[in-house]
């Protein structure tokens, strides 16, 4: 590829760099090059004729991609609940049905100035927690994760959002650095079963954030009696497709009010809110 390209031409060299490796890669080749100049598609639109130049970098993230590293790492952005987030790696990339986990929260606290105490179990890139403080105003957030890494990029992300006073963070296992009185426990954690073949681009995702153990729904069932034996009054978590049965024999001989599913936008089990 040549140090200097008009637009048109710059997209279409890098869609057919692209598409022996990826699906979408013309919309990709946009999203690229719109991250890489910080445009959008209408500057894309009515440049098409620009010259660019000093392009190494760009040509630099093209082969990445093409080695199938996923997009969001390469941009450093992810879009979540119609926002903007830092993302890299070290911190799982956001998907969409995780927008559900928020939908929930909202369903069960349906009062947006309650003054009520969250903690979230695996903050990641704090995509939850700064979404859930946007809208519960009055609400405080303890954050957890077992990664370094994942508690610097959710930092980087609540600064953004100016919620650096609501929420928390602490380094540590699932609820061992919390003593607090908790009230509402939020959770995306891993529940991916040990050994399972994965997407080769999920390789560059932190694996400590996909596979939940053996079973792998181990880390679920955990929290699960953490829940039951703190007395938390409720508990939304996301978890894979195929273990709400396993959900529900767990707690079959448990004392709680309620135990709900939801699911994700494929029709598919995603996630439960159990309720003390």
């Amino acid at each position: 590829m040549r140090s200097k390209y008009i637009v048109c031409e710059l997209l279409a060299e890098i869609t057919k760099e692209l598409s022996p490796f990826i699906e979408r890669a013309s919309r990709e080749a946009q999203l690229l090059l719109m991250s890489y100049l910080q445009k959008d598609e209408l500057w894309l639109i009515t440049h098409r004729d620009s010259e660019l130049e000093n392009l190494e970098e760009l040509l630099f993230w093209v082969e990445r991609r093409k080695r199938n590293e996923p997009l969001e790492y390469i941009t450093q952005s992810v879009s979540f609940y119609s926002e903007e987030f830092f993302i890299k790696e070290g911190a799982l990339i956001p998907r969409p049905e995780t927008e559900l986990l928020i939908d929930e929260v909202k369903k069960h606290v349906q009062n947006a100035d309650a003054p009520i105490r969250f903690v979230e179990v695996g903050i990641g890139s704090g995509i939850i927690s700064i979404m859930l403080a946007l809208y519960y105003k009055n609400a405080s957030f303890i954050a957890v994760d077992v990664s370094q890494d994942a508690l610097n990029i959710a930092k980087i992300n609540i600064e953004k959002f100016g919620l650096t006073g609501r929420i928390e963070l602490r380094l540590g296992s699932l609820l061992e650095p919390i003593s607090e009185k908790i009230e509402y426990l939020v959770s995306n954690p891993p529940y991916i079963k040990n050994g399972i073949e994965l997407e080769s681009n999920l390789s560059y995702e932190p694996q400590n954030a996909l596979f939940g153990g053996t079973i792998g729904d181990e880390i679920i069932k955990e929290l699960l009696d953490e829940v039951l034996r703190r007395e938390i009054k409720f508990f939304s978590c996301e978890f894979g497709y195929d273990q709400k049965d396993k959900i529900q024999t767990y707690l079959q001989d448990k004392n709680y009010k309620s135990l709900e599913f939801y699911r994700d936008y494929s029709g598919f089990d995603r996630g439960f809110t159990l309720k003390l």
